[in-house]
């Protein structure tokens, strides 16, 4: 049995199933949460947050053009309650950021040096992270972590396909010149 397509349960959300967002609920609140926490540093208002995203996913389920992609549309209301977030969260000057959220955790038993190595290359990462600015930070959140296309990060952003991947280039190459820095200053 093959499971319905995201447009396929938004239209039955669309013709009065209000179960049928539960499987949307299902399908996109682990990725949403994560790419909260990605795109904004963790917080103790993740899950407030996407529970706020789908409430307007529901509210404004009407105006969702199911011959479009549901997870663009979805990932655009994301989108701009964490730009929102954000905004509040700078003004309150409170940013913080877990990466035991990014990186693997070792199942490998290691030494109290490769430990105190895993800790500054995370906190190395952790401030080139928030160095970067917002508009490079998201499309590689999205490319890296939701594994979104160019054409859908495009449809999040409301950019063109072209500027995406020239913000993914430019991410990268600051975020590498960001961590290379900082490995200089730790010798």
């Amino acid at each position: 049995m093959t499971a319905d397509a995201d447009e396929e349960i938004a239209l039955r959300v669309q013709e009065g199933s209000k179960e049928a967002f539960g499987e949307l609920v299902d399908r996109y609140g682990d990725k949403l949460s994560r790419y909260a926490r990605k795109f904004l540093f963790g917080g103790d208002d993740i899950e407030d947050l996407v529970q706020e995203v789908f409430i307007k996913a529901y509210s404004n389920i009407q105006s969702f053009d199911v011959s479009r992609k549901f997870s663009s549309w979805i990932y655009r209301i994301a989108h701009n309650e964490f730009i929102n977030a954000g905004k509040k969260r700078q003004r309150a000057n409170v940013f913080s950021f877990d990466l035991d959220v990014i990186l693997p955790q070792f199942t490998a038993k290691e030494t109290a040096d490769s430990e105190a190595e895993r800790r500054e290359m995370r906190e190395m990462l952790d401030s080139s992270l928030a160095a970067l600015d917002e508009k490079y930070r998201e499309p590689l959140v999205l490319y890296f972590f939701e594994d979104l296309d160019y054409k859908d990060i495009a449809d999040v952003l409301h950019v063109p396909i072209s500027t995406v991947g020239v913000r993914l280039a430019r991410g990268k190459s600051i975020l590498r010149r960001l961590v290379s820095e900082k490995h200089r200053h730790n010798l």
